[in-house]
C-alpha cells in the first residue's frame, strides 16, 4: 500500500520504492518460529555408553588358544595341529567341565573364510564360549 504524498506532480507515474512491511512481516514470523523450535532441538537423550579399556585381558588357566596362520595352518596352545585332529580335539575341549573358553588368534592376511570355518566347527563340536585375540598396538598406529 502507497501513501499519497502532498507534491504536485504527474499522478500516473509508477511508485518506484520498495515496501518493507511485507518483508518485515515474514521475517519476525520466521523469528518467532525459531525461537520456538531451538529449544527443542537442544533436548538430549541421556544413554550410559559402555567403557572400553585398553587394558590386556587376563587369561585364564581354562582356555584354549587357537591361532591360524597366513598358510592356513592351525596352532593348539602353540603346537601345529592337523585339520583332522582338531575336530576332536574341539569336541574333547567341549567335553570338560567347566567348559574352557576358545581364542582365536589369527595373523592379519589370514582369509576370513578360514576363520569362519574354524569357528562353524567349533560350534558344531559344542563349544559355545568363543573370543578373539586382537593386537591393540597396531591399531593405535593407524
Amino acid at each position: 500500500m502507497a501513501f499519497a504524498s502532498m507534491e504536485s506532480g504527474d499522478d500516473n507515474e509508477p511508485l518506484a520504492e520498495i515496501n518493507m512491511v511485507p518483508l518485515i512481516d515474514v521475517m519476525l514470523v520466521l523469528l518467532i518460529i525459531f525461537m520456538v523450535t531451538a529449544p527443542l532441538l537442544t533436548h538430549a537423550v541421556k544413554v550410559e555408553l559402555p567403557r572400553a579399556s585398553s587394558a590386556p585381558n587376563l587369561t585364564k588357566p581354562d582356555n584354549v588358544q587357537l591361532a591360524i596362520d597366513a598358510q592356513n595352518r592351525t596352532y593348539w596352545n602353540g603346537e601345529p595341529v592337523a585339520p583332522d585332529q582338531l575336530a576332536q580335539r574341539l569336541a574333547a575341549a567341549a567335553a570338560q567341565q567347566p567348559q574352557p573358553e576358545l581364542h582365536i588368534r589369527a595373523e592379519r592376511s589370514t582369509p576370513y573364510e578360514k576363520v569362519a570355518q574354524v569357528m562353524s566347527e567349533a560350534s558344531r563340536q559344542g563349544l559355545v564360549r568363543i573370543g578373539f585375540i586382537t593386537d591393540p598396538s597396531n591399531a593405535a598406529a593407524r
